[in-house]
């Protein structure tokens, strides 16, 4: 692919570099039409069955952008009170929310219970504190499957190194905890992790969880949680998720578990990143370029604060250079070093990376930055975090979260 900028039509006719003008860099842009198009796609994964596509909103969670997903039919998964509170403000009503919560207090659950809202219980003792609130409450518990997969260590929430999960063995457990508080078993769900571009350990996953399922009576539902990835390497041709192919290899399962089950339950996912990843870019603009040492180094305005997936999980991100508004032609490459404006060694978005040569007041183009990009946002260095605009389906842009100021981080003094 020669430019994803230019394939997809990114900008949809608008001038990068005058967007960059109006709204200062670094900035996240958002393009409508792939939002809307990915969010389309989870949710129709399955169509034999009832099924719901949770979004799982700790990839994102500006308010405009879970409209969107409320708009394309999807529901909502949340990781804390937080998330819930920016949800219902978005307009999802209770019945759409279903709060997935790791450790959390009484005073968090108490919340989600007063509000309504589907809780799922990560291990017994969370089980045990939400049986102590919400006694002859409905509830739903995650298991954890004994299958992981991810692009990183960090992001695998399966298998037997997680914190995530109540293991198969406790079942029986979860039965008591249930009996002694008068709890329903709702729904049982899992998630296997992060960013895999190969649907066999997701399918093996579904299996393995749908075979646990058999061990629980009337279940409302079964999720079996999100992870699709996205082409990171798409400058390279990196091949797309296999969606139609995972929906072929999915529907047989889900057959065998309904014909020994005697009915279909509400089948769900929790897709995070596939909803969001590819509907983002930075602009961040090219402050100083030098030689070290034989090596190229590009110093822009992107530091680890504001995308901080190549620093925390040495996450490839591609990268377009604008100039004067348009995209360099990849032609003429020479290894680069592109690094953020923050005072640690590891501040880097790209290391020795062959990219059209990069000058001072060039735009650094930062592909895929709609998932876990502004949700990981830190003021490191005292540096405010950046707007975010959305091109709108009807080409207007409208700005979406204003820039930070200083005056933001001095009022909690």
């Amino acid at each position: 692919m020669n430019s994803f900028i230019e394939q997809s039509n990114f900008f949809e006719g608008k001038d990068p570099e005058r967007i960059a003008q109006e709204y200062g860099t670094p900035l996240y842009v958002y393009n409508e039409n792939i939002l809307r198009t990915r969010m389309d796609a989870v949710a129709k994964v399955i169509t034999k069955y009832p099924y719901t596509a949770n979004y799982s909103v700790k990839a994102n969670t500006n308010i405009h952008i879970l409209k969107l997903a409320l708009e394309e039919g999807n529901n909502c998964d949340a990781m804390s009170v937080g998330e819930i509170q920016m949800l219902l403000k978005a307009g999802f009503p209770k019945e759409r929310i279903f709060f997935v919560p790791n450790n959390v207090s009484a005073e968090e659950m108490q919340f989600a219970i007063g509000h309504g809202i589907m809780t799922s219980c990560d291990s017994l003792a969370q089980l045990e504190l939400y049986g102590s609130l919400n006694k002859g409450g409905k509830v739903a518990v995650r298991i954890n499957p004994g299958v992981g997969a991810g692009h990183h260590e960090k992001v695998v929430t399966g298998g037997k190194k997680t914190k995530f999960g109540i293991s198969e063995e406790f079942i029986p457990k979860i039965f008591e905890i249930a009996s002694k508080y008068n709890l329903t078993i709702a729904g049982i769900n899992q998630h296997i992790g992060s960013l895999f571009m190969d649907p066999q350990p997701y399918l093996d996953a579904v299996s393995n969880l749908l075979r646990i399922a058999l061990q629980f009576k009337d279940l409302e539902f079964v999720d079996f949680g999100g992870g699709y990835g996205i082409p990171y390497h798409k400058l390279d041709d990196e091949a797309v998720f296999p969606m139609e192919d995972f929906k072929k290899r999915l529907e047989p399962i889900l057959d065998d578990f309904v014909a020994k089950y005697g009915r279909a339950p509400l089948f769900k996912s929790e897709p995070g990143r596939f909803c969001v990843a590819e509907g983002s870019v930075i602009l961040g603009r090219v402050h100083a370029v030098k030689h070290n040492n034989g090596k190229t180094f590009a110093g822009t305005d992107i530091g680890m604060n504001v995308l901080v997936r190549p620093s925390m999980y040495d996450s490839w991100h591609d990268i377009e250079v604008i100039r004067e508004g348009k995209v360099v032609s990849s032609d003429n490459l020479m290894e680069q070093t592109v690094t953020g404006n923050i005072c640690e060694s590891g501040d880097l978005l790209a290391k020795d990376r062959p990219l059209p040569e990069m000058k001072r007041g060039d735009l650094a183009c930062v592909l895929d930055t709609g998932a876990y990009g502004w949700s990981m946002c830190s003021t490191y260095n005292s540096r405010p975090r950046p707007a975010e605009i959305l091109i709108c389906k009807d080409g207007s842009v409208k700005l979406i979260r204003r820039r930070e100021t200083i005056e933001d981080l001095m009022r909690l003094f």
